[in-house]
C-alpha cells in the first residue's frame, strides 16, 4: 500500500451525475481506499475512474488529505450559499469515493477531525456512508452531530451472504455491521442498511426481520445494474462480481431480482431504491 500525504485545495465537491438527486455536495477525506482489495472493492465503481486512479491498481494506494478539516471550515459558508441559492439543502454525502473509516483513519483521524469541524459548522444535512465497523470509534461525535443537523448513517451490508465464491472477504462481517446498526439506532441516530451492490440472498425474510429487530430505520436496495453509474451495469460486468453472483443464483444479476428482494424487504421496513433511496426517499409500497 502506497500512502501519500497531500494538501487539497477543496474538499466539498458540488454534486453531479448519480449524486445530483442525493445531495448538494460530496466529501472525500482520502483518495483511494485501504479496502480496495476486499470484496467491496471488486464492485466499487470508483475503481473505473481513471482521473482518480491515474493508472494505479485500486486498493494499492491512499492519498491522505491532511488539511481537509481546515479547508472545510474555509469553504463552508461559500458552498452553503451556493446550495441555498439553488433552493437546495446544503447536503453533504460523506463519502462517495472512499471509505471514511478505512484502516489508515486510525493513524490520521482525518474523518474524525472533519466531523469535529462540522460540529462547529454543520451542514443542513449529513449522510455518512461506511462499510466499516470502526465508525464505533466516533459514535459519540456522530450522535452529537445528529442533534445539530439532519443526519443519517448508511451502513453498506450487501445481504446475508458473508462471502461470494472466488471473491476476497469483506472489510467487516455481516454480524458486525448489523451490530453497528443496532448501536446507531440505540444512540438515536437514523440508521439505514444499504444493500449496495445487492448480493444473492439465502434467507431474505429472516435477514430483514433481523434488521428491523436491530432498530434499522430504512433499507436501500441498489443493484449494480443502474447502480454503478451506467444504465446496464457495464462497469461491473467487466469485473468478477457478476460471475460470482451467478454461481450462487443466476437470477441475481437481473434487475428483476432487486425488485423481488425489495418487495420482501417492504414487509419489514421502509425501502428506497438506488439513487432515490440514497437521497432518503423510502416507502412501504
Amino acid at each position: 500500500m502506497e500512502i501519500t500525504e497531500v494538501q487539497c485545495k477543496s474538499i466539498l465537491t458540488r454534486a453531479g451525475g448519480y449524486l445530483r438527486e442525493v445531495c448538494s455536495h460530496s466529501l472525500n477525506p482520502y483518495v483511494g481506499c485501504g479496502f480496495g482489495q476486499s470484496a467491496c472493492g471488486v464492485g466499487c465503481y470508483v475503481r473505473h475512474n481513471a482521473w482518480l486512479t491515474k493508472g494505479r491498481d485500486w486498493g494499492s494506494f491512499v492519498e491522505v488529505k491532511t488539511n481537509a478539516p481546515e479547508v472545510y471550515l474555509q469553504t463552508y459558508e461559500a458552498e452553503q450559499r451556493w446550495a441555498h441559492r439553488r433552493d437546495q439543502l446544503f447536503s453533504v454525502f460523506f463519502s462517495s469515493a472512499t471509505e471514511p473509516w478505512q484502516p489508515i483513519e486510525k493513524q490520521y483521524r482525518i474523518t474524525r477531525r472533519l466531523l469535529q469541524s462540522m460540529l462547529a459548522h454543520p451542514p443542513d444535512e449529513l449522510i455518512l456512508q461506511t462499510h466499516a465497523t470502526a465508525m464505533r470509534d466516533d459514535l459519540e461525535l456522530v450522535a452529537a452531530l445528529s442533534q445539530q443537523c439532519r443526519l443519517r448513517v448508511h451502513v453498506s451490508i450487501e445481504g446475508d451472504t458473508e462471502r461470494l465464491p472466488g471473491l476476497p472477504p469483506p472489510p467487516a462481517t455481516v454480524a458486525g455491521r448489523i451490530e453497528l446498526l443496532r448501536q446507531l439506532s440505540s444512540a438515536g441516530i437514523f440508521a439505514v442498511a444499504c444493500l449496495s451492490p445487492l448480493y444473492p440472498m439465502k434467507h431474505p425474510a429472516v435477514f430483514f426481520e433481523q434488521l428491523a429487530e436491530a432498530g434499522v430505520d430504512a433499507v436501500v436496495i441498489d443493484h449494480f445494474i443502474e447502480g454503478d453509474g451506467t444504465r446496464e451495469g457495464s462497469r461491473t460486468w467487466k469485473t468478477d462480481l457478476p460471475r460470482s453472483m451467478e454461481s450462487v443464483d443466476p437470477e441475481s444479476t437481473r434487475l428483476a431480482y432487486r425488485d423481488r428482494i425489495a418487495a420482501i424487504a417492504r414487509t419489514y421496513l421502509p425501502v428506497g431504491i438506488s439513487a432515490a433511496g440514497f437521497a432518503g426517499h423510502y416507502s412501504r409500497q
